[in-house]
């Protein structure tokens, strides 16, 4: 999802109040269907959907949806039963078993859970052919991507412009699904029914084009897509294209579907993501779906990550620091959302936090460290740090939550996590273990890559190894705590002594640097305390002078709260 910049926050009512409405009187949602990533029970933790076939037909003018989906489910257990996701002010009108239409009274829509009994049940290892038909206004969005939904816009010249967002909601909100960052389908096909005149700009590869008179059908295949990623991006579209030549030896495709008249600007951005390919192959590994395209679709909505289509709705702005932030934060979250992808919400940081640190790192490559350092201390005014980044086992974050802000911290105290993380470990073990995290191997090759889930302690795991620290303290202080480490000194006489104070109850031994005139030392806090002697009893000091800790500052909170530092 796109992190909030300042224009983002105002939007979303985080500095301002919260920005009109785009489904003005709709219904709210159901309980459930509002809340991604509900613990896994019964049959929805025991089904693998090994494939879905999913066909939409979109009447724009009705803002109305009529589906219908084929899946191939695979028992992990024995199964009495299927249980799918799916927003109740829908109506399934059909359900087929291996073909076989079933009666009314074998299946049941309510609550946000679709059930169907199994006659003669599904035993553990087997797979079943099960069709579902449903139909319905589907819920529009409020503030996408946000709080997600579809969108059912107009181009300047009346033209529909439709786009779906539902990282937060899931993908209950316009098809059946199991509704879990840990759930995803191995294949897809999406077939896209519009009015004749508009493209439907899908995941994966384009198969073919159907004419069917009045209407178009636009087929898709992909591959491993993540549920959320599954999107609807319908306009007038134009399509700009050109392939590069990846250092792994494959050929990409890239395309940017956009409205007319935006050629220029669209030719310009997929002239930046080559650069951004070229970076993010060069430090992380080769882009995980080459086999099918790098895609950007132009949206009404701000942005978002959807796997081989892109959201982008930033408007082609020129900007100061030579490239598109939108772009190439969704683009980044192709290695991070679509291939390393979090277990469950609570680990949403992993994706949010160490995408949105390769926006500095992107301008350190393209502008210099002077750029670098600029973007890293812009996101610690962002940091608010009021609930623990990790929530306690049981306990869902809620994005949108104006009190908590842990939407924000997920992006900023995330980035500066992975900032920290690389003056204590260094570039030489930070770099491979994000590609480790990443990709489960640390010699990622073009076709062979697949998706992997990742928790926060598959991180810690990974790092503890390739650096041969425990780093439970690092992890325990700043994913698991709310409140920042603060760093305490003291002066007696030309001895200066510093303490980490934390919640932890583990010693917080982050080394600090201190500058003493031109010189740069380095305290080791064994035991959360460390001593220097700084030479005279009046000698300035600076701590952390290149500003790598995340740490409690006063000035910042003062900040945030509107005030100026004392």
């Amino acid at each position: 999802m796109t992190p909030k910049t300042a224009i983002a926050l105002l939007a979303a009512g985080v500095l301002a109040p919260a920005a009109p409405s785009w489904a003005e009187g709709a219904p709210p949602l159901d309980t459930r269907t509002a809340q991604s990533d509900l613990p896994l029970t019964g049959p929805r933790a025991a089904m693998h959907l090994l494939y879905a076939g999913l066909s939409f037909e979109l009447d724009p003018e009705r803002h109305y949806l009529n589906g219908n989906g084929q899946y191939q489910v695979q028992a992990r257990e024995d199964l009495a039963r299927l249980e799918f996701d799916l927003d109740p002010r829908f109506r399934v009108y059909s359900i087929r078993l291996e073909g076989a239409e079933l009666a009314a009274n074998q299946w049941s829509s309510t609550d946000g859970v679709l059930t169907i009994a199994l006659p003669k049940g599904l035993k553990a290892g087997y797979t079943t052919l099960v069709q579902i038909a449903w139909d319905g206004s589907p819920h529009e969005a409020i503030n996408p991507p946000w709080e997600g939904g579809i969108v059912w816009s107009e181009t300047d010249d009346g033209q529909p412009w439709i786009a779906t967002a539902v990282q937060g909601e899931g993908c209950d909100l316009f098809w059946p699904c199991i509704d879990h960052s840990s759930q995803g389908i191995d294949a897809l096909d999406l077939v896209v029914t519009v009015p004749k005149g508009l493209v439907a700009a899908g995941n994966g590869r384009l198969i073919g084009t159907q004419d069917n008179g009045d209407t178009t059908s636009f087929t898709w295949q992909a591959r491993n897509p993540s549920n959320y990623g599954v999107t609807l991006q319908v306009g007038p579209y134009e399509l700009a294209k050109r392939s590069y030549e990846s250092r792994f030896g494959n050929t990409i495709p890239l395309m940017f579907w956009h409205l007319p008249g935006k050629a220029e600007g669209a030719n310009r951005l997929l002239g930046e993501l080559e650069g951004q390919i070229a970076f993010m192959e060069d430090r992380f590994g080769p882009y995980p779906f080459g086999d099918e395209k790098v895609g950007v679709a132009e949206t009404p909505h701000l942005g978002m990550e959807h796997q081989t289509i892109n959201a982008y709705g930033n408007g082609y702005q020129l900007e100061a620091n030579g490239h598109d932030w939108l772009l190439q934060h969704e683009f980044a979250h192709e290695w991070f959302a679509n291939q390393l992808r979090p277990t469950s919400a609570n680990d949403m940081w992993l994706a949010e936090g160490i995408t949105t640190w390769t926006q500095p790192l992107y301008l350190a490559h393209t502008r210099g460290q002077e750029f670098y350092d600029a973007e890293m201390r812009s996101n610690r005014e962002r940091v608010w740090s009021r609930v623990p980044l990790v929530p306690p086992e049981g306990e869902l974050p809620d994005y949108n939550d104006r009190e908590a802000l842990w939407g924000d911290d997920i992006y900023f105290k995330g980035s500066w996590i992975i900032h920290t993380l690389r003056s204590l470990v260094g570039d030489e073990v930070l770099f491979p273990a994000i590609t480790r995290l990443t990709y489960d191997t640390d010699d990622p090759r073009p076709g062979s890559i697949r998706p992997i889930n990742r928790t926060t302690e598959d991180f810690r795991a990974i790092l503890e190894e390739m650096s041969g620290q425990d780093l439970e303290w690092f992890f325990d202080a700043y994913l698991y705590k709310a409140d920042l480490p603060r760093l305490v000194a003291a002066r007696k006489g030309s001895q200066l002594e510093l303490e980490w104070q934390t919640s932890s109850a583990l010693p917080f031994v982050m080394p600090v640097e201190v500058q003493v005139g031109d010189e740069v030392r380095t305290v080791d806090m064994a035991g959360g305390r460390g001593r220097l002697d700084l030479g005279s009893a009046d000698r300035d000091y600076a701590l952390d002078p290149a500003n790598r800790i995340l740490k409690y500052d006063a000035a910042v909170e003062a900040a945030q709260n509107g005030k100026s530092a004392d």
